[in-house]
Protein backbone atom coordinates (compact mmCIF):
# COMPACT_ATOMS: atom_id res chain seq x y z
CA UNK A 1 0.00 0.00 0.00
CA UNK A 2 1.15 3.50 -0.73
CA UNK A 3 1.11 6.40 1.68
CA UNK A 4 -0.98 9.12 0.11
CA UNK A 5 -2.34 12.44 1.26
CA UNK A 6 -5.66 14.19 1.17
CA UNK A 7 -6.10 17.93 1.45
CA UNK A 8 -8.10 19.28 4.34
CA UNK A 9 -8.59 22.77 5.71
CA UNK A 10 -5.65 22.19 8.04
CA UNK A 11 -3.33 21.03 5.24
CA UNK A 12 -2.26 17.52 4.25
CA UNK A 13 -3.46 14.46 6.13
CA UNK A 14 -1.83 11.06 5.51
CA UNK A 15 -4.18 8.44 4.13
CA UNK A 16 -3.49 4.83 3.27
CA UNK A 17 -5.44 3.22 0.45
CA UNK A 18 -5.05 1.19 -2.69
CA UNK A 19 -5.23 3.36 -5.76
CA UNK A 20 -4.36 3.40 -9.44
CA UNK A 21 -3.54 6.07 -11.98
CA UNK A 22 -6.37 7.54 -14.03
CA UNK A 23 -5.07 5.76 -17.14
CA UNK A 24 -4.96 2.41 -15.33
CA UNK A 25 -8.48 2.98 -13.94
CA UNK A 26 -9.73 3.64 -17.48
CA UNK A 27 -8.07 0.44 -18.70
CA UNK A 28 -9.47 -1.66 -15.85
CA UNK A 29 -13.00 -0.32 -16.31
CA UNK A 30 -12.84 -0.52 -20.10
CA UNK A 31 -13.64 3.16 -20.58
CA UNK A 32 -11.85 6.25 -21.84
CA UNK A 33 -9.82 8.65 -19.72
CA UNK A 34 -12.51 11.28 -20.38
CA UNK A 35 -15.13 8.92 -18.87
CA UNK A 36 -12.94 8.59 -15.76
CA UNK A 37 -12.88 12.40 -15.41
CA UNK A 38 -16.67 12.52 -15.89
CA UNK A 39 -17.24 9.86 -13.23
CA UNK A 40 -14.95 11.73 -10.83
CA UNK A 41 -16.91 14.94 -11.43
CA UNK A 42 -20.22 13.07 -10.93
CA UNK A 43 -18.94 11.61 -7.66
CA UNK A 44 -19.03 8.05 -8.96
CA UNK A 45 -15.26 7.62 -8.50
CA UNK A 46 -13.31 8.77 -5.48
CA UNK A 47 -9.78 10.09 -5.86
CA UNK A 48 -6.88 11.16 -3.72
CA UNK A 49 -3.87 13.30 -4.43
CA UNK A 50 -0.36 12.14 -3.77
CA UNK A 51 2.04 14.41 -1.96
CA UNK A 52 3.51 15.15 -5.41
CA UNK A 53 0.11 16.34 -6.64
CA UNK A 54 -0.89 13.41 -8.86
CA UNK A 55 -4.54 12.36 -8.80
CA UNK A 56 -5.23 8.66 -8.26
CA UNK A 57 -8.48 6.68 -8.25
CA UNK A 58 -9.32 4.62 -5.16
CA UNK A 59 -9.84 0.98 -6.10
CA UNK A 60 -12.76 0.63 -3.68
CA UNK A 61 -14.69 3.30 -5.60
CA UNK A 62 -13.94 1.50 -8.88
CA UNK A 63 -15.48 -1.70 -7.50
CA UNK A 64 -18.63 0.19 -6.49
CA UNK A 65 -18.79 1.88 -9.91
CA UNK A 66 -18.41 -1.44 -11.72
CA UNK A 67 -21.21 -3.02 -9.66
CA UNK A 68 -23.43 0.02 -10.35
CA UNK A 69 -22.77 -0.25 -14.09
CA UNK A 70 -23.64 -3.97 -14.11
CA UNK A 71 -26.87 -3.26 -12.22
CA UNK A 72 -27.78 -0.53 -14.76
CA UNK A 73 -27.10 -2.85 -17.68
CA UNK A 74 -29.32 -5.52 -16.14
CA UNK A 75 -32.11 -3.00 -15.51
CA UNK A 76 -31.97 -1.76 -19.11
CA UNK A 77 -32.05 -5.28 -20.56
CA UNK A 78 -33.29 -7.80 -17.98
CA UNK A 79 -32.94 -10.85 -20.24
CA UNK A 80 -29.36 -10.18 -21.32
CA UNK A 81 -26.27 -11.70 -19.83
CA UNK A 82 -23.86 -9.06 -18.57
CA UNK A 83 -20.19 -9.86 -18.98
CA UNK A 84 -18.01 -8.97 -16.02
CA UNK A 85 -14.29 -8.35 -16.06
CA UNK A 86 -12.05 -10.02 -13.54
CA UNK A 87 -12.03 -8.55 -10.06
CA UNK A 88 -9.34 -6.11 -9.00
Amino acid sequence: MAMLATVSEAGFEPRIGRSVSLDHAAELLGVSRRTIYNRIREGRLQTIRTIGGSQRVLIDSMTETREHDVDLARAENPGATVARRSTL
